[in-house]
């Protein structure tokens, strides 16, 4: 089979087109036959050696395959040979055939498109408990969503509205962008390339404040969002684009009752309960039609090193996606 790898850290370039023997099913794995993979940022993160959590070498990138299942080890018990699925694990998906866990695979929906399937997991489930598990966002409740033409942006416009919220303050820095967010549900959209989006926000809130906020950039925007907190106000923090290193002094919080909460998809997966039924409603929602995915290009899996190119030079709208 094909697989894509690094064996040290760099650019794009450092990722190898490779052949090697499919892998045999262990224990409670299973072997997908990849029909789609997913490519996130935290691929290039991987990439480069700067993840949140140790890259071991040499690596191969790629956390969402949907595809067939085509083995399963003698301990599985609930995937059959034949059964469209989709999963979401830690590393290994930039191949022709997966290995993986029975625990990390859900079956599609019939009919359901493994492209689509394969957008879903990362920005989809981060959507989701951002949101609802750690933001604990309550029905009436304002949300405020950065980056609201992104992956996990355009998702938390449309689940935010799901989930009860009475308003949707979204950020993004085009006209194209915003007119995206507000297509998918935003009820205010603002330009946070503007030095007045912090008072935009609070204008927009009658000077109340948003109840939940969503913060991937870190720096100056970390504290301009968390001076948007309505009391009790919720920020999940989730990245930092920026590169920056923010300061608090958590004395800050006291006033309002604001709190700060961290995200992090890998923790969600531990969580077999809370991530099986959430993928599943998620999947749901795509196959009805009330939940809309951006797919914004598919290329050949050897074409790995130029999709990471486009990825971080922001030249695509949308989820990208390689294909054996």
């Amino acid at each position: 089979m094909k697989f894509v790898q690094f064996v040290e850290y760099g650019g794009p370039d450092v990722l190898r087109v490779c052949e090697g023997e499919r892998p045999k099913p262990t224990g409670r794995q299973v072997v997908i036959e990849a029909e789609a993979i997913g490519v996130n940022y935290a691929d290039t993160a991987r990439r480069e050696g700067r993840y949140v959590v140790p890259t071991p070498l040499p690596f191969i990138p790629g956390t969402e395959v949907a595809g067939v299942v085509r083995e399963v080890g003698p301990e599985v018990r609930t995937v059959l040979p034949g059964q469209r699925v989709v999963a979401l694990i830690e590393s290994g998906g930039y191949a022709e055939f997966v290995a993986v866990d029975e625990r990390a695979v859900v079956p599609l929906p019939d009919g359901m498109d493994a492209r689509q399937a394969a957008a879903l997991p990362v920005q989809g489930l981060s959507a989701y408990h951002i949101l609802k598990t750690m933001g604990r966002l309550e029905e009436g409740e304002t949300v405020l969503v950065h980056a609201a033409a992104g992956g996990v942006g355009t998702i938390a416009v449309q689940l935010a509205k799901r989930f009860g919220a009475k308003m949707v303050i979204a950020t993004a820095s085009t006209e194209e962008k915003r007119a995206l967010a507000k297509q998918l549900g935003a009820d205010v959209t603002i330009d946070y390339t503007k030095d007045s989006w912090a008072a935009d926000v609070m204008e927009a809130t009658g000077g109340r404040g948003v109840d939940v906020a969503l913060e991937m950039a870190g720096g100056d925007v970390f504290h301009q969002t968390l001076d948007c907190l309505a009391p009790f106000g919720r920020l999940v923090v989730y990245g930092a684009a920026s590169g920056e290193m923010t300061r608090l002094n958590p004395v800050r919080l006291m006033a309002k009752n604001w709190s700060v909460i961290g995200f992090f998809l890998p923790q969600i997966m531990k969580k077999r309960a809370l991530y099986e039924q959430s993928l599943r409603e998620l999947l749901a929602w795509v196959q009805e039609g009330s939940l809309k995915l951006m797919i914004g290009g598919v290329y050949p899996l050897e074409q790995a090193s130029e999709v990471h190119r486009l990825l971080q030079g922001r030249k695509t709208h949308g989820k990208l996606l390689l294909v054996p």
